[in-house]
């Protein structure tokens, strides 16, 4: 489908010309290398405002759900499907010809209450998680069918130290739920892409695990197209550990994709805990530095990490086919409520104002200049 454009008046005029000087955008240098995404809120998705309109379209080929898509939304109870919103983000993406990626099919985290639990509120015997997991994935998945490019089909299911997480799914089914998952997500859209999804892949034992379990999925004939590497990162990530992973999901035979990227710039109080949600601590004053505007010398720092990034993306562009920024604006990152609740942080190419940062154009540069 054609880029699609509209007057947006003055107002937009300005806010086009921040960009990089030779007028391109990220979607535009980045065509030839891989999509660059981003996660959209519900509120985002419909929104009149034509400068948000903009932002969204000019700037990204790809859009993912930041949660209407997530088991606890499209069936609230069970054989209760609500696709009201989804099928507004596919409506949004197909009018700016951008992929449409599906998030997520199982987690344990934001799971229908009933998944688990009978009527009395017993624990459901394996066969029955079993067929309530094929029948939402069949629902689910046929019901985008032809919309959406690529499902991440299983999130979170390994530890750092790469043990099975022992989740409701793993504890009921055992670890062949992934295999399962994997089956059914085929079996309902053959032509769709599938994905596994997890954070702290700098993690060596994680690595690992996570290449042992796409070597299973392989030998046991199921079809699985890429890792995300979730990538919610901070200044003491390790980027040695964390090439080595791309460059091992790589040689496992399957793409990378960089499926949650932000940068948070705030200190954290026992270590980055990268998205396990179940961490939260206590607000404190000293946590939350910045509430005035972040400092050129921590924004320099934070334009200086986002390049060592993307430098990394771009030399195996061969093997990424995407990446996908966590959030629009600073304002909406859910990293100010992560792990501190009431924090003002600052993880994103755009900033409050909608403006982009010093790396944006950096990045873009990085892309034109790469062979």
């Amino acid at each position: 489908m054609k880029k699609r454009f509209v007057v947006l008046g003055a107002a937009f005029c300005m806010f086009a010309m921040a960009f990089a000087e030779g007028g391109k955008t990220m979607r535009e240098a980045f065509a030839d290398k891989f999509l660059i995404g981003v996660a959209l809120n519900t509120r985002q998705v419909t929104t009149k405002n034509p400068e948000v309109q903009a932002l969204i379209r000019d700037q990204f080929s790809s859009v993912v759900a930041e949660n209407c898509m997530k088991a606890a939304e499209v069936q609230p109870e069970e054989g209760v499907f609500d696709f009201t919103d989804g099928d507004k983000l596919c409506d949004l993406a197909e009018k700016n010809g951008q992929a449409v990626i599906g998030h997520c099919l199982v987690w344990h985290s934001q799971a229908p209450r009933w998944m688990f639990r009978d009527k009395d509120g017993k624990q459901v015997s394996r066969e029955v998680l079993i067929q309530r997991m094929k029948d939402h994935i069949y629902k689910v998945v046929g019901h985008f069918k032809g919309r959406v490019k690529g499902w991440d089909v299983v999130n979170e299911a390994i530890e750092g130290n790469g043990e099975f997480r022992k989740s409701p799914y793993y504890r009921i089914i055992g670890p062949e739920f992934i295999r399962l998952a994997f089956q059914f997500a085929h079996e309902a859209d053959p032509n769709v892409e599938l994905y596994y999804n997890d954070y702290g892949m700098d993690s060596p034992r994680k690595r690992e695990a996570v290449v042992k379990m796409v070597k299973d999925l392989k030998a046991h004939g199921c079809r699985i197209d890429a890792v995300g590497m979730q990538s919610h990162v901070g200044f003491d990530t390790p980027l040695d550990e964390y090439e080595k992973s791309l460059e091992a999901f790589a040689a496992a035979g399957v793409k990378v994709m960089v499926t949650e990227l932000d940068l948070s710039v705030l200190p954290w109080p026992k270590g980055n805990y990268g998205a396990a949600i179940e961490t939260n601590f206590d607000y404190k004053k000293e946590m939350d530095p910045y509430t005035e505007g972040l400092p050129a010398d921590k924004q320099k720092e934070q334009d200086d990490f986002y390049a060592k990034l993307f430098d990394i993306y771009l030399r195996h562009s061969e093997d990424v086919t995407r990446v996908t920024f966590w959030g629009l604006t600073d304002a909406d990152s859910w990293k100010n409520n992560f792990p501190v609740r009431g924090r003002t942080d600052y993880p994103l190419a755009f900033d409050r104002d909608m403006k982009p940062k010093p790396f944006v154009n950096t990045i873009i540069e990085m892309a034109e200049n790469a062979k």
